[in-house]
């Protein structure tokens, strides 16, 4: 007869080994998920962030992006292609101007439709203050597509998806 405690054990190895091969073998729409919440940590900004915070956070957003990196908004002035340092200069812009700034992404629907290469549709929240005092609230649906170079996943193209109003 096999006792509790033998079961109780071998159930927590179990869960330990599925645990250990879902950190140690992410999937590839995990890893595509990680990129988006990379972008949204490096590009969201406290109010007491420092020169240097922001400096790093602004580097390492240009490493998300390949080169070049195509985006096209309702903003005609902003779209086009840009490289990853071009990117990272809109950013550190846009920080110089802004007291708090938050990007969130929700509703991933992530699909592959060849290797190496996702599709990812979502909605991009952006919230934040101007230094004037000014609050901005933005919500978009976006449509990405993020290519593996090097067993890394980097944004190739950015649509921002216009939806009918009511």
């Amino acid at each position: 007869m096999v006792k509790p405690k033998t079961i109780v054990i071998a159930l927590l190895a179990v869960l330990i080994a599925i645990l250990a091969a879902r950190r140690l073998f992410p999937s590839e729409a995990r890893e595509v998920r990680k990129q988006f919440d990379r972008l949204s940590k490096w590009v969201s900004k406290g109010r007491a962030e420092s020169a240097l915070t922001m400096a790093r956070k602004i580097k390492r957003i240009g490493t998300l992006f390949a080169d070049p990196c195509k985006f096209r908004t309702p903003i005609y002035s902003f779209s086009g292609t840009y490289t990853p340092e071009e990117i990272s200069s809109y950013a550190a812009a846009a920080h110089l101007q802004l007291a708090k700034l938050s990007l969130r992404f929700y509703d991933h629907n992530i699909q592959f439709p060849e290797e190496g290469t996702a599709k990812v549709v979502f909605t991009a929240k952006l919230t934040g203050t101007t230094k004037m005092g000014e609050s901005i609230h933005e919500t978009h649906e976006v449509e990405c597509t993020l290519r593996k170079s090097e067993d890394k996943w980097l944004f190739t193209d950015c649509e921002v998806v216009e939806v009918l109003k009511k």
